[in-house]
């Protein structure tokens, strides 16, 4: 008995140190033991880009932008084929960088980017891509120039070098600002040419600031705008001239009020070809001294003074003192308002660039053939002629 009841402590003593040896063991084994470290948690900052890296044919227009989620950049470069950093900035929470400067066309560029993470991690980011390469660059030139001075009938041309296909397109990137409200629309005189003009007369001393952002714009056909271009203009004081053919009378205007009366000879009542023709004009141009020729009618290197043209289809207003006997008589030029010396330089002398000249009473009216004839179309036929 007293050996059984020995035997059965000693099992029991054993079973005991089995269990502790095997509670130390789970809670120390390690690597040593054969154990896998824990693998380390990714950081939690995300760099993603636009244009997308390798991404090609990108708009010049379209702004660079690096953003990070959950963390703050901490540097942002974007850099051309020459190592020359596009120029950009951070948002207040240095969670966006955006590009301040257009891209130059058919370019290659690099950008490398690091942020710091929310968990205290860094990331880094690089890429390339390319901008699109045009078939040709289209120039686009504006009138009026900077710091004119113009009439009230002025319009706003902007021309380009060669035909534009997308007019939409081109159009949407053309802007007028003016100092006092004006009701106004684009018309498309050609495929090369865009004016704007008011539905009436501008109000004097209007500011006209004028942006047609068109560098990066699609024409179509693989055409892109080559440049932005800008211009600012004053409207001067309100004059208008009023030539009703048959009286033999010039008339000007300043507001409502009659300010001049010139007597002149005008265009051949009896041939249409020769007539001034009814419309409204505007004053183009103005030469001291202008040479005319016209072969079919048998006159070459005339030289008149004090000529202000009016229309691309020949018409002036000029002195004649050859045709003084007919002045304020009868209807004998070729075309022309023609006005005594005198009166021809006082005219001269108060005329501004876009000063409205309405013509009436012609047994013809002026042909809507010029590059300046915005007003001699209706305001609806002049608003069915916008792309937008």
């Amino acid at each position: 008995m007293i050996e059984r009841r020995t035997l059965m402590k000693g099992v029991a003593a054993a079973g005991s140190a089995v269990l502790v040896a095997a509670c130390s063991g789970d809670g120390d084994a390690g690597p040593a033991d054969g154990g896998v470290p824990a693998p380390e948690a990714p950081p939690k900052a995300v760099l993603t880009a636009e244009p997308a890296a390798n991404a090609t044919d990108v708009s010049v227009r379209t702004p660079v932008t690096v953003t990070v989620a959950e963390g703050t950049l901490a540097e942002v470069k974007v850099t051309n084929p020459d190592g020359e950093e596009l120029p950009g900035g951070l948002n207040p929470e240095k969670t966006v960088w955006t590009s301040s400067e257009p891209l130059g066309y058919g370019k290659s560029y690099t950008y490398a980017a690091k942020a710091d993470g929310s968990d205290g991690k860094p990331v880094e980011l690089t890429g390339e891509f390319a901008t699109v390469k045009p078939g040709k660059e289209i120039r686009a030139t504006l009138n009026p120039s900077d710091d004119a001075e113009v009439g009230v009938g002025m319009p706003v041309s902007v021309k380009f070098d060669a035909a534009v296909k997308d007019r939409k397109a081109a159009q949407e990137a053309l802007k007028i600002e003016t100092s006092t409200e004006v009701e106004g629309a684009w018309a498309w005189l050609s495929d090369r040419q865009c004016n704007w003009r008011p539905k009436e007369y501008w109000p004097e001393n209007t500011e006209v600031n004028v942006s047609a952002n068109l560098y990066g714009v699609h024409y179509g056909g693989g055409n892109y705008g080559k440049a932005d271009v800008t211009t600012k203009f004053t409207i001067g004081r309100n004059q208008v001239v009023k030539v009703n053919t048959p009286d033999h009378v010039m008339k000007v205007y300043r507001g409502d009020s009659e300010s001049a009366s010139y007597p002149c000879s005008n265009g051949k009542d009896a041939d249409p070809n020769l007539n001034t023709p009814n419309g409204t004009v505007i004053v183009m141009s103005k030469e001291p001294t202008a040479i005319f020729d016209n072969a079919r009618y048998g006159y070459t290197n005339v030289k008149k003074k004090w000529a202000c043209r009016i229309s691309n289809h020949g018409e002036f207003i000029h002195e004649n003192e050859e045709n003084r006997g007919n002045i304020g008589k009868a209807n004998t030029s070729h075309g022309c308002v023609n006005l005594l010396e005198a009166d021809a330089k006082a005219y001269f002398d108060s005329a501004l660039i876009g000063d409205p000249v309405e013509i009436t009473g012609a047994t013809a009216d002026m042909p809507t053939t010029s590059d300046v004839m915005d007003w001699l179309l209706d305001w609806e036929t002049w608003k069915s002629k916008s792309a937008v």
